[in-house]
């Protein structure tokens, strides 16, 4: 399988389409570690992703998500980030991930396949009033978005975990 280098390999994407368990296999196959956005600030604040969404808001979430972000891409050893889904909302994150030290690849699904593995979810608060509408909504709002940063777009409909992390491997060579 092909590594992406000294780059670091970061996964975007909706919540849902698997960034952190893609993210864990092709970690383990580079051997190299992972930096997931979501366990980074849970770890760095000892609460869940949940808790500080509700208790902080949004505002200090995203603050906390870019943290972790530029923390994640400055490390000296190449790795694999999962990024969290909202990362590409801010300007200063976009110009980060299309940073020459990075390499993008667009994890991308249908919405419905995303609301089918959201649903069980309890760390999601943005989806706790409609969910089918909030995703539509934040994946027309996102995709652009996504497209802006993406060295490389894998979808994930239809495939499992493996197929997924060969895709990305083999984009990445």
């Amino acid at each position: 399988m092909n590594d992406p280098g000294p780059d670091h390999l970061v996964l975007v994407g909706m919540m849902g389409v698997g960034k952190s368990t893609v993210g864990r296999m092709i970690a383990a196959e580079l051997d190299r570690p992972l930096h997931d956005s979501d366990e980074m600030i849970e770890e760095r604040t000892g609460r869940t992703v949940r808790e500080i969404w509700l208790t902080d808001g949004e505002p200090a979430f995203r603050a906390l998500e870019s943290e972790v972000l530029v923390e994640s891409l400055a490390a000296s050893e190449p790795s694999v980030i999962a990024a969290a889904g909202g990362v590409v909302l801010s300007e200063a994150n976009r110009d980060a991930l299309r940073g020459p030290e990075a390499h993008v690849v667009w994890l991308q699904a249908d919405v419905d396949v995303l609301l089918e593995r959201v649903r069980r979810g309890v760390h999601r608060p943005l989806l706790d009033d409609d969910p089918e509408a909030t995703l539509r909504t934040m994946y027309e709002q996102r995709a652009p978005l996504y497209q802006e940063v993406a060295d490389a777009i894998v979808s994930v409909d239809n495939r499992s975990i493996n197929d997924v992390a060969r895709a990305v491997l083999r984009c990445c060579g």
